[in-house]
């Protein structure tokens, strides 16, 4: 198949999608599903083959994040039950002193998406995005393009992200200028958008996710200490982050220690063992029950209050009741996870990726822009950023001595591209339009948009560094 026919296929897949979601007001999962069979049939896979790489794909995805977004939807629930987001929003609003409050939890995924998977990071999140947003009524569009763009960013360009730290080495940057000036292009991309964008998302209103923001009460005042929430009984501002901040850590650690440490050493076991995605998650939810034990009274509070439970038992709240709102939660952003992922499977297995790419290198463009657009491209058709970043750097690699790049500035313009295209066959797009309260149309404006944006304003960083010999 040519690259031509297999930009064709692409393209009617992606349309009659939105169709389908937007116009037939059909659930994403089976849109999603009939767009994943139609796009394998195209492409030649066949009915049977076709459902083979859907299910691969499902199942695959499903097993990658499905766990850990079931323990981030139960950490939530107790972050709010416990009073722990109310904490994490105090601390933010004296940290901003009660001004452009969509910063706090962008600048919280910016910080947690290097060392944490994206999926984890809006999960932890939202709920902190929900409560800023009906406390200073602000849009879930402003919350969700600022706070995705943030973790989108460095999930893309700083190690030890996975897909861009095994891009580095791939290509034998130094790390640690790898990291500095990735850093510094995320931060560029970051705050160059928000300037560009931040007053059109605020023209639509989009209310946060009711489940966040029980017994939360709107102010219109602009003093940092009116929109303080001053409910008794919170806990401390250091005991309201480690449900957040735990799993970091231990993720963090875990980084570190497969960076540094020597492999099979005790060191390198233990952190890794604990630095585990699930396993971290699972400590961060052990620490979530204790709080929940010390703040019962809080808690117990809320289900007298608010789902009018006088009677209800602790352990049946935070064992039963946390579970089960939390899997309410997640049970739709799971399943369209998943089938997002079977639908990037089908288009990632396609053999027309490959000279579709080197299409583009054989073509007289500039060759800082060879690897951001082979990334873009690859984005776009697959669907991962890890994926995208790998497959785009296994076909710039021999291509180096032609380009005359330094392998620094092929590393951060491949990462750059990766922003591109985050679009249906994305996982991570669902999970944020699910826990930011989107719809599809609205996840495409806030989610789709942003990365495009950032991405070239990332590019340019890249083009003007690379220019000026910056990057060697």
């Amino acid at each position: 198949m040519s690259a031509g026919v297999f930009i064709l296929i692409l393209v009617v897949a992606i349309a009659a999608l939105v169709l389908m979601i937007v116009k037939a007001k059909m659930h994403p999962v089976l849109a999603l599903f009939i767009a994943a069979l139609g796009t394998g049939i195209a492409l030649g896979y066949g009915v049977t083959g076709s459902v083979d790489y859907i299910s691969n794909g499902f199942g695959g995805t499903l097993g990658s994040v499905g766990i850990t977004i079931i323990l981030g939807a139960i950490i939530s629930m107790a972050i709010e039950d416990t009073g722990a987001a109310k904490v994490i929003a105090n601390f933010f609003i004296k940290l901003f002193r009660g001004k452009r409050m969509e910063l706090a939890p962008a600048l919280t995924a910016f910080i947690m998406s290097i060392p944490v998977f994206g999926d984890i990071t809006m999960v932890l999140t939202a709920p902190i995005a929900s409560m800023l947003s009906k406390r200073k009524h602000i849009s879930m569009s402003t919350m969700a393009s600022f706070t995705g763009l943030g973790l989108f960013l460095t999930h893309g360009l700083v190690p030890p992200t996975p897909g861009i730290l095994a891009i580095a080495l791939m290509f034998g940057s130094d790390l640690g200028m790898t990291i500095v000036w990735g850093l510094v292009i995320s931060f560029v991309g970051f705050f160059g958008t928000y300037f560009l964008l931040r007053k059109w998302t605020e023209k639509e209103w989009i209310e946060p996710d009711p489940e966040f923001v029980r017994g939360m009460e709107e102010t219109d005042s602009d003093s940092e200490d009116d929109i303080l929430i001053k409910d008794s009984g919170l806990p401390h501002t250091g005991e309201g982050f480690l449900p957040l901040l735990l799993p970091v850590l231990l993720i963090s650690v875990s980084s570190f220690a497969q960076m540094y440490a020597a492999e099979g050493s005790a060191i390198y076991t233990i952190c890794t063992t604990i630095g585990n995605k699930v396993i971290a998650l699972s400590i961060g939810l052990l620490y979530s029950f204790y709080l929940g034990y010390k703040q019962r009274k809080m808690v117990l509070g809320v289900y007298a209050d608010t789902y009018n439970e006088p009677k209800a038992k602790l352990g049946e709240v935070m064992l039963n009741k946390w579970v089960a709102r939390g899997l309410v939660v997640c049970l739709s952003p799971l399943l369209i996870t998943a089938m997002g992922g079977a639908f990037g499977n089908v288009l990632k297995n396609s053999p027309a990726l490959e000279p579709l790419s080197k299409l583009i290198a054989d073509s007289p463009i500039p060759a800082i822009l060879v690897p951001w657009a082979i990334a873009a491209i690859m984005m776009t058709s697959v669907g991962s950023m890890t994926t995208a970043g790998m497959t785009a750097a296994a076909i710039v690699l021999p291509m180096m001595p032609d380009l005359g790049l330094s392998s620094l500035a092929a590393v951060l313009a491949i990462g750059s591209g990766t922003l591109m295209g985050n679009h249906y066959n994305n996982s991570g797009f669902w999970v944020m339009g699910q826990f930011f309260h989107l719809n599809t149309k609205q996840s495409v404006k806030y989610v789709t948009v942003p990365c495009a944006v950032a991405s070239v304003i990332c590019l340019i960083a890249v083009v003007i560094l690379n220019a000026v010999g910056v990057f060697g």
